[in-house]
Parts: structure tokens; sequence; C-alpha cells
């Protein structure tokens, strides 16, 4: 049986085919309306309180907001300078227990994140259960626990003592995540650094802690923020001195009983932001970085 070439037929289609991923105009224009608008949302209180920053109390808050009255960086001036509160001894205060917290937090999760993905021992789904179980319970539960706790030690009212307690929030969060990402590296890696003489600990200092460089950023940022921001144990463990104190707890100072100073508490509110941002733009570079990205070469 033979077919005739004039007998076959060629279906063109009637035009060109659109893939899945393709948008229509109207699609894309409303997705990226949509983008725009939650931009705005989340970004203008943050704009707002730049803009109250740079009014006087009286003009900060009124009936009729302007956006610009009477703005200037006064308030800025009077507390760099120390007319409102010893600003500078707080920033002082919170970079040494925000750095030592994260210094030390992450330390203690790192080791104990790899110890607990790479050996066997007695205790350790324990372990890690009961990490997950420290997080459950608010501030305001372990207030008084870690305040006899250090009483008892002769730490409470001293910075290391601070440190230690916001260690006792931030350690168990990020040793869950650090175990969690020490999983995902070829244990190969550990014997090939065994094979050539290295220790357990050279394997891990050497060897997975440069590969766990995202991982590190995470949870840098987040023992970082935990001290940096918190208000409740700062308030609770340190002594009421006015050079002791750390940037969230000398806040209090622009709220007083019968007025709230909102120019100078959002022009300090800005300076606190800094250096989390700063940090942030430090470690951001990490967060999208691959796991092994040039780690192992074929």
């Amino acid at each position: 049986m033979t077919l005739d070439a004039s007998s076959l037929k060629v279906v063109q289609a009637a035009g060109p085919v659109r893939k899945r991923t393709d948008r229509s105009p109207l699609a894309s224009i409303g997705l990226h309306g949509a983008l725009v608008i939650a931009s705005v949302i989340s970004v203008f209180p943050v704009f707002w309180v730049f803009i109250t920053s740079l009014k006087p109390d009286a003009r900060a808050v009124e009936p009729t907001p302007r956006l610009f009255n009477e703005s200037s960086v006064d308030n800025y001036t009077r507390i760099l300078s120390g007319d409102k509160g010893n600003f500078l001894a707080w920033f002082g205060n919170s970079v040494v227990i925000a750095l030592l917290t994260t210094v030390i937090a992450v330390f203690l999760s790192a080791t104990t994140g790899y110890a607990a993905s790479r050996f066997r021992f007695p205790g350790k789904r324990s372990l890690m259960m009961s990490f997950l179980l420290v997080q459950m319970f608010p501030f305001a539960v372990l207030i008084v626990p870690l305040y006899n706790i250090l009483i008892a030690l002769g730490l409470n009212g001293s910075t290391f003592g601070l440190v230690l307690v916001y260690c006792t929030t931030a350690v168990p969060f990020c040793t869950y995540m650090l175990k969690g990402y020490f999983d995902t590296v070829p244990s190969d890696i550990d014997e090939a650094g065994r094979v050539d003489g290295l220790s357990p600990f050279g394997v891990f200092w050497r060897l997975i802690m440069p590969l766990a460089k995202p991982g590190l950023a995470v949870t840098s940022f987040y023992a970082f923020l935990t001290a940096w921001g918190e208000v409740a144990f700062a308030s609770a463990f340190l002594s009421a001195a006015d050079e002791s104190k750390t940037l969230a707890v000398g806040l209090q100072v622009f709220v007083q009983q019968n007025r709230t100073e909102w120019g100078h508490l959002a022009a300090a509110s800005i300076l606190v932001a800094i250096p989390a941002i700063v940090v942030f733009y430090l470690v951001q570079r990490f967060l999208v970085t691959g796991l092994a990205s040039g780690a192992v070469k074929g």
C-alpha cells in the first residue's frame, strides 16, 4: 500500500504556541502592580518613622499629618551629643553584647550541630527534641529561673551574664538549623580529610566550616538580632545604671509617664536599625550561595 504525497496534509498552527510560563500583558501588569503595592506597604512604615524623626516632638503627632513640618536633624544632633540620654554608651554596650552573643552562640551551635549530624551518642534524639522544646517557652516564663541562675553564679547585672542568657535563646534554634545544614554536606568530605591526616576537629574547622558559610551567615544574623533588639531580658538582668543599659532599654527614656517624645524616639529608632542593616548587608551575599559551590572539582 502506497501513500500519495498529495494525500498528506500538513497542519499548521494558527498562531505561535504559548508556553505555560508566558504571561499575557494584562497578567504582567497585574503582577507588577501587586508587587509595587506590596513594596509600598512594606516600606511606608519605615519611611514614616524617618519622616517623624526629622520633626520636633510637638509636630511629630498631629491631627492632620504633614510630610514635612519644621523638619531638621536636631533630634539626631541632641541624641548623639548626649542631651537626651547616654546614647553612645548604650550603643557601645549593645555592640559588645551582640557581638559576644553572636560569636559564642554560633560556635556552640556549629560544634553541637556538627556532632549531632556526624556522630551517634546516647541521648542524641532527646537532645535535639529539647532544643525544639525550649523554643516553645515565652521569654516571660524564663526570666525568673534565669534570674535565679545568674544570682547563683554571681553574674546578675553583668554584661557576660546577659550574653549567656541570650545564648540560651539563640543556641537551640541555631543548632537545629545548622544540624540540618550539615546533614546535606557529603560525609565523603570528612573521610577524605581523615585520610589526609586531619583530626575530627580539623575536618570540622578546615573542611566543613568553609562549606557551611551560607548556614553560618543565617545563624549569625539571627543570633545578632536576638541580642540587638531584645528588651525584656536586658531590663531584668542589667543594672539600673544609665551607663550599663543597652539601646533597646535606653529608648525607654523617651517614653515618659505623661508624654512621649516621638521625634527623639523615631530618630533613636533609625539609629538603632542602622547596625542591623549593615550586618544584613555583610552576610546577604552568603544567603544565596550554593552549599558546595566550587568546593568539589570534577
